[in-house]
């Protein structure tokens, strides 16, 4: 397991296991989140499931609730992907975990490359599973979405100076110390600029960042999240960070 070594600034790991809080936002993913919890539970990790969840009206949260060692953080409706970390790493730091771990719950993101994700904090601050380095890759996405993502790198990049490949990946994990360093719970951005600016703050303030490669498949149960009005926020948030940083 993991624990906070103030006094050096790092957290120490026992060689066996790392002690991971994983929180999986979620709604409306009724025919996803039982198949993707019973993949996390064959990892041989230590792992502990928190579904955040925004009042899914087809009933995701209640057949979360249902599967045992699982959290469920129930939300009164629909509040947004940042505010759904926000809440997923208030949790996990209150009950003692010192490394925590984002990943979607519509099967985009393959449980199997979890371990190796984690393996790698140890040596790192911060881990994104990248779809854009060697070795990782996308199935499934059109025109449009290919579009939207490589902006998205391409502005996190020129004007924000991010040198890291997949700036806009969901899939990561923490350790304690970058999330608390940066203001987790006051970031401004909403939706998935959470994790643009969540990224810039950490980047800004001298943690490392270490790419693991994995394969983004595009959901295929269920309807994407991604908007138009994401988009913009994304925009716009890119805009702000790189006005504020002059």
């Amino acid at each position: 397991m993991a624990s906070w070594n103030a006094k050096q600034g790092r957290v120490n790991f026992d060689k066996r296991k790392v002690k991971t809080a994983l929180i999986i936002p979620t709604y409306n993913e009724v025919l996803n989140i039982s198949k993707l919890i019973r993949a996390l539970k064959r990892l041989e990790i230590n792992l502990k499931i928190i579904v955040v969840d925004d009042a899914s009206p087809d009933g995701t949260g209640k057949i979360a609730s249902a599967i045992p060692d699982v959290v469920l953080i129930s939300r009164k409706g629909k509040m947004g992907l940042g505010s759904a970390y926000k809440e997923g790493f208030k949790y996990a730091f209150a009950h003692g975990y010192d490394v925590v771990a984002t990943m979607d719950a519509d099967l985009s993101h393959d449980p199997k490359f979890l371990p190796k994700m984690i393996a790698e904090i140890k040596d790192n601050d911060m881990v994104i599973g990248s779809r854009y380095v060697k070795g990782g890759g996308i199935i499934g996405f059109n025109f449009w979405r290919k579009l939207i993502s490589g902006t998205a790198q391409f502005l996190s990049r020129v004007l924000l100076g991010i040198n890291i490949k997949d700036a806009t990946s969901g899939y990561r994990v923490y350790k304690k110390q970058v999330l608390t360093k940066i203001g987790y719970s006051s970031i401004l951005s909403e939706g998935y600029s959470y994790l643009l600016e969540s990224l810039y703050l950490a980047r800004k303030h001298g943690f490392s960042v270490y790419e693991v490669p994995i394969v983004f498949k595009n959901r295929r149960l269920g309807l994407s999240k991604i908007s138009g009005l994401e988009i913009l926020k994304a925009l716009f948030t890119v805009i702000r960070l790189k006005y504020k940083s002059i």
